[in-house]
């Protein structure tokens, strides 16, 4: 049964991201779907360390807590959800959620959605894959990358979904695609590649697009890390920001709202700022399912947390996907080390002079030594106004972070046993240090493309009955 509208929820906008306004959406926002972002740009690195523990992991484990807590609501509901919290392993999330499931007696239809490991094809042709920004070859990179996966776009999502499938779980997809899925499938769209499909059609892909990227940073499309100056203090209870809800039409127009009672704001300025979060050209922002131009897009407040979008213009895709690839980078150790008024920032100077000398003096291997002052230039960095001599040294307090960059884990460890001596022998009036001895291994990223056809999305099928 297609239908003329359909609500979707935004879940979580990243791994870790709170669960509690999504309940809010399900018991008051009459929504059809949740649709949850888990992962972030550098999500998969993350996952691929837990990976590298134990091979049964690699997925985001709030997957488990989200359903834990809210399955039996949306199943009263009858809500379903997609997700892309199978990270770098969507069986393991499957198998996951069927173990839960199981325990806790509930009955579910899972889709689970791979083929986004292209990892075998960078590594057997890297003269095929240079770096997405400054064409940079491949090479021997190739053999020390760990992950390679395609941001693959909505339509294995719409199969799984015309399957019959309660709960979508996928590994890398584009994000804003998860949201475009359940409008293909609810609201019967046409295909790319059917006769009939005309410029229209890519406008209405185009305009779940745009939903979906104003709905995947959960509490950030409805107030949530709102900017401008002075106005954000009238964003209405930070302390229960709520998550937009799409509701979207046949034609492709759609509102965005939030359930009644939560905290936030959706008005024009909320969702313009959304609009352009993490777009480098507004007029060809560019998916696996469609071209988004925004130029032609116009907002309609109507107040009261209620802003109709209309008017994007689609085009065709690229023939390409993007692709991010991870790779074996080094090693990193830091501690920050604070010292306090009088003479501090001289204190915490004369601190990275020591460790730089013996640095040099001890022959440590290293390929960066990166300092900077949290409270003064770590925002920022270079473009920070850093105050005059003496008035640095009349601050409270100076806090210093020293990182560490080498190819060596050895070098990385041997890094910490150069500092615990300056608590006694170092500048006086140390008020705290944190991270002592922490050593971490980096994974490097390598975003590239891939030819559309050379990634071949696969479904399974999990099923628990009660």
């Amino acid at each position: 049964m297609k239908h003329t509208h359909i609500r979707i929820a935004s879940g979580l906008g990243f791994y870790g991201d709170s669960a509690l306004p999504i309940r809010d959406s399900i018991a008051r926002g009459e929504v059809d779907f949740v649709v949850s972002d888990h992962l972030a740009e550098l999500t998969l690195a993350i996952v691929q360390k837990d990976r590298q523990r134990d091979p049964t992991q690699g997925y985001t484990k709030d997957i488990l807590t989200l359903l834990g807590s809210l399955w039996p609501l949306m199943q009263a509901k009858g809500v379903r959800l997609v997700c892309n919290a199978g990270g770098l392993n969507p069986q393991g999330a499957g198998e996951a959620l069927r173990t839960l499931f199981e325990a806790k007696g509930w009955s579910a239809r899972i889709a689970v959605v791979s083929g986004d490991d292209v990892l075998p094809a960078l590594q057997a042709r890297p003269q095929d894959f240079a770096h997405l920004l400054d064409g940079q070859a491949l090479g021997d990179i190739a053999q020390r990358m760990v992950f390679a996966n395609a941001y693959m776009g909505a339509g294995p999502i719409v199969e799984a979904l015309d399957g019959g499938a309660d709960i979508v779980v996928t590994g890398r997809v584009a994000d804003a695609a998860l949201f475009l899925a359940p409008a293909i499938h609810a609201l019967g769209w046409k295909h790319p590649g059917e006769a009939d499909f005309t410029d229209s059609d890519w406008n209405r892909y185009a305009q779940g697009l745009l939903m979906g990227h104003l709905m995947e940073c959960s509490g950030q499309g409805a107030g949530g890390n709102f900017g401008a100056q002075a106005q954000w203090r009238q964003i209405p209870d930070l302390a229960h920001t709520g998550y937009p809800i799409g509701e979207i039409h046949a034609d492709g127009r759609f509102l965005i709202t939030k359930a009644p009672g939560t905290g936030g704001r959706v008005n024009f300025d909320t969702v313009r700022q959304q609009m352009l979060y993490e777009v480098h050209n507004p007029h060809a922002y560019l998916s696996p399912d469609v071209s988004l131009d925004m130029g032609t897009v116009q907002f309609q407040d109507e107040g009261n947390d209620r802003v109709w979008v209309s008017g994007a213009t689609g085009s065709p895709p690229p023939p390409t996907l993007k692709v991010v690839g991870g790779y074996a980078d080094g090693f990193k150790s830091e501690t920050t080390w604070g010292f306090s008024w009088p003479d501090a920032w001289d204190r915490a100077q004369q601190f990275v002079h020591t460790i730089r000398t013996q640095l040099a003096e001890q022959g440590v291997v290293h390929d960066e030594l990166f300092v900077e002052h949290p409270g003064l230039n770590s925002a920022h960095g270079a473009l920070s106004p850093m105050p005059e001599a003496e008035v640095l040294n009349e601050l409270n307090e100076v806090w210093t972070r020293v990182v560490m960059r080498t190819p060596d884990k050895r070098a990385a460890a041997a890094f910490g046993r150069l500092l615990p001596w300056q608590g006694l022998s170092g500048p006086a009036y140390t008020c705290g240090i944190q991270g002592l001895n922490s050593v971490s291994q980096l994974l490097g990223i390598w975003p590239t493309l891939i030819a559309r056809e050379a990634v071949q999305p696969r479904i399974d099928w999990v099923e628990v009955k009660a």
